[in-house]
């Protein structure tokens, strides 16, 4: 069982709730008894956070004692260093302008509080909630100012005792609800070696595994001594409990996945996807540029510029027609047209050209099908013959009325996939790391070619393991197991 303590610096900045066994003094918490196999929960509700005062070291001698604290004394120090915070929500300050007003008014600075990443404001409850994933603070103040356009000017941790009534109340709605997220789920550790954070949406149209997969990929942990937990993007608080995360959402650089990712890797987590695959892999401008790099097989491929109208009408005479137009961010088949004319090339690329400033042109290559390896650590796990969607000439037919069709497919062993293609998988990945990656292959006539490099490939049952079954999962739990363990022993 979970027990939560909720830490506040004088008995007084309770007074306003019910009591409750959970609350203790600081110094009470400070002079406990070290030791205790119980894990411990603590909220960290000190009125400061100063370097080397009480609300510091509630939260430095906790860690040691091996409780989970909020905030932690990396998210203390970061609040400290504004330089570092700046640049860590440099993202966030380029949304503000959909949450504020432009003009029309004289205010040029404002503030909001937060609670466990919660706001009274509905227009700004997605801010909130970033920027308490980068900061899990209980309670901060985010403070505004506008020169030409809005933007974040501090990120400041505040005390319980600086709340008025109404601000009480939010707060404590915002702390039941937290401590429920606490509570949740008792975990038997100790029936497992160690614990993998599953990063899932059971909302997403299109996920990289569906349930029966996932159910897989639990089982095949269990078997091994591993606790695969199942969580979502409101869970990021909790993540550090873990010594693993396996992201099985689609990851995206401007997406909570990412943060996720880095996260995990900051805490020294074995973490798949990796930040750096996602970064690699989710950018096809940056992926081209990394396969031509290393002298990789790759379509005839040119990068288009917004602002550049003479290389767009020239294009049909360097690649020929149809072309294929591409959006550096597009995931199974999304943001991908094919283009038979320069009337259309124009049409499409106006079209693309309001998302991004850059559009991928690449010739088109027709086949029945592409071919998918599926690579773990440098090592071909699985090929499959993706066919395309019927009367379609890709995988994917988003066109389709109702929800998206997609072809067949035939899931073969390696050894039975032609050779030239599970080479080629393996060399487009090696420059990208270590990690679990979908190598998308066309071959047509002599060609064989990479078209991508997926670093959260789909892995479906009945499809993807239709040769390898249980085995598929088992393997890749197997991996986590053997880096992590090598984590344990301190081996690089």
């Amino acid at each position: 069982m979970t027990r939560l303590v909720i830490v506040v610096e004088k008995a007084s900045d309770w007074g306003s709730y019910y009591p409750s066994d959970n609350v203790v003094t600081a110094m009470d918490y400070l002079r406990e008894p070290i030791g205790g196999d119980e894990r411990t929960h603590v909220i960290n509700l000190c009125r400061s956070y100063k370097y080397l005062g009480t609300g510091y070291y509630v939260s430095l001698l906790g860690e040691a004692r091996g409780h989970r604290v909020i905030p932690s004394v990396r998210t203390i120090n970061d609040l400290r260093k504004r330089a570092l915070y700046g640049l860590d929500v440099e993202d966030l300050n380029q949304n503000l302008a959909n949450f504020l007003p432009a003009g029309g008014r004289d205010t040029t600075d404002l503030g909001i509080l937060v609670y466990f990443g919660e706001t009274s404001y509905p227009a700004l409850k997605d801010l909130a909630h970033q920027v308490f994933e980068l900061f899990p603070c209980p309670l901060l103040r985010i403070e505004f100012e506008r020169e030409r356009v809005w933007r974040i000017s501090a990120i400041k941790p505040i005390g319980l005792h600086t709340l008025d009534d109404p601000q009480e109340d939010a707060f404590a709605q915002s702390l039941d609800a937290f401590s429920k997220k606490l509570w949740r789920k008792p975990r038997a550790r100790r029936q497992y070696r160690y614990d993998i954070a599953m990063l899932v949406d059971g909302d997403e149209a299109m996920p990289p595994s569906d349930k029966r997969a996932l159910k897989s990929f639990i089982a095949a942990g269990k078997e091994i001594g591993i606790e695969v937990d199942p969580i979502g993007k409101n869970d990021y608080a909790r993540l550090a409990e873990y010594d693993g995360l396996f992201i099985r959402e689609t990851t995206a650089l401007d997406h909570h996945t990412y943060r996720f990712a880095h996260k995990a890797e900051k805490e020294g987590m074995v973490v798949i996807d990796d930040p750096t695959s996602i970064l690699r892999c989710t950018n096809k401008i940056f992926l081209h540029d990394l396969l031509r790099s290393k002298k990789l097989a790759v379509p005839r491929t040119e990068i288009l510029y917004k602002d550049d109208p003479k290389q767009l009408r020239d294009l049909p005479e360097r690649l020929g027609l149809p072309i294929v137009l591409k959006i550096p961010d597009g995931s199974f088949s999304r943001g991908v047209v094919k283009v038979e004319n320069a009337e259309a090339l124009e049409k499409a690329a106006a079209e693309l050209f309001q998302s991004t400033s850059l559009v991928i042109a690449q010739e088109f290559l027709y086949t029945e099908y592409d071919w998918r390896v599926g690579v773990l650590n440098h090592e071909p796990l699985y090929a499959c013959q993706y066919f395309m969607s019927r009367g379609h000439w890709q995988i994917y037919n988003h066109g389709a009325k109702g929800a998206a069709k997609s072809g067949g497919f035939k899931t073969l062993p390696v050894r039975e996939a032609p050779a030239e293609v599970i080479k080629l998988a393996l060399r487009a990945t090696q420059p990208i790391g270590d990690g679990l990656y979908g190598v998308d292959i066309k071959q047509t006539g002599d060609r064989t070619v990479v078209i991508e490099v997926n670093d959260n490939p789909s892995i479906d049952a009945g499809v993807e393991d239709a040769y390898l079954g249980e085995d598929l999962y088992r393997r890749i739990m197997e991996e986590f197991l053997r880096r992590m363990q090598r984590k344990r022993l301190g081996v690089a």
